[in-house]
């Protein structure tokens, strides 16, 4: 019989906070494993084994890492059995080896190292747009998971159906979820290929599809409304409108490739540069219209 429990070692500090340990039981024979999970006294619950959160509305911040702690310790119990009745189907075995398997799994790489990884790889491959949509959405991933590591076996059905929750809460659109959750998915399979974890299909349950959107263009009489307002009393708006008139003169010209532009661009007529963003050059016919907006 082998058991696992999870205890709170209170700090000799007055003030300060506690730390968590787990007992692993089995044959009689006690082992411990220690955390970082640090809390007071008062935020743990020792009959239940479970994280107390505040009532009060201004500690948000602390609750939303003790969610965190709560989430960590339900996958580091799931580990733990997970590894036990892996043990119990090998044959015999004592309480030291489930400690030295834990502490070898937690050296595994993670979710989130691995998408750094990719994020790195597609740099080197010049991907460069390819590398930033990875990168916004680690970002995205690491802030829902108030940046703690993944491990491949955490990521689950269940984890990514919070994820689409939380970026449902956030205002976030059908189609931006998608792109978060295709890309995730794009690394996770790559992963499944490399050997790093088997095949569970976590994402079945959240949506990975695209959904066709309104057309947002501005119309003629639009942007005749916008080029005749009389910003002169409002310098700032004044500018914004010149600068998005000079993007729609440019035939949608980038922000980053007008800021970089130079007077020897400009030549006979022509206004010539390259694109930031793939290197590509453009020639555009220069019209009066532009005169002002440019100068």
């Amino acid at each position: 019989m082998t058991s696992v429990k999870v205890k709170f070692r209170p700090s000799t500090v007055n003030g300060r906070a506690g730390t968590l340990y787990y007992q692993v039981i089995h044959n009689r024979v006690v082992r411990q494993i220690n955390t970082e999970y640090k809390l007071f006294v008062s935020e743990w619950d020792c009959h239940s084994e479970t994280v107390i959160l505040h009532h009060l509305s201004t500690e948000q911040e602390r609750n939303n890492y003790l969610h965190s702690i709560g989430s960590r310790i339900k996958w580091d119990k799931e580990r733990l059995n997970k590894i036990i009745h892996t043990l119990s189907q090998s044959g015999t075995f004592v309480t030291d080896d489930v400690v030295m398997r834990f502490h070898e799994n937690r050296q595994e790489l993670s979710f989130n190292a691995y998408i750094s990884q990719q994020i790195a790889r597609l740099k080197r491959l010049s991907k460069i747009r390819t590398s930033e949509t990875y990168a916004a959405t680690l970002r995205s991933f690491s802030n829902f998971m108030n940046d703690k590591e993944v491990l491949f076996d955490q990521l689950n059905a269940d984890l990514l159906a919070e994820y689409e929750a939380y970026l449902k809460g956030r205002g976030n659109t059908p189609n931006t979820i998608s792109f978060y959750m295709r890309i995730l998915k794009a690394v996770y399979n790559r992963a499944v290929e490399d050997g790093l974890t088997e095949q569970r299909h976590p994402f079945k349950s959240v949506y990975t599809g695209v959904k066709k959107t309104m057309k947002r263009a501005l119309s003629l009489n639009d942007i005749r409304r916008i080029k005749g307002l009389d910003l002169s009393l409002k310098p700032n708006l004044d500018y914004a409108r010149d600068m998005f008139l000079f993007c729609f003169y440019t035939r949608g010209m980038s922000f980053i490739d007008m800021a970089y532009l130079r007077k020897k661009d400009l030549q006979n007529g022509t206004l010539s540069y390259r694109r930031r963003k793939t290197g590509q050059q453009l020639f555009i016919k220069w019209e009066r219209c532009s005169i002002r907006r440019c100068g």
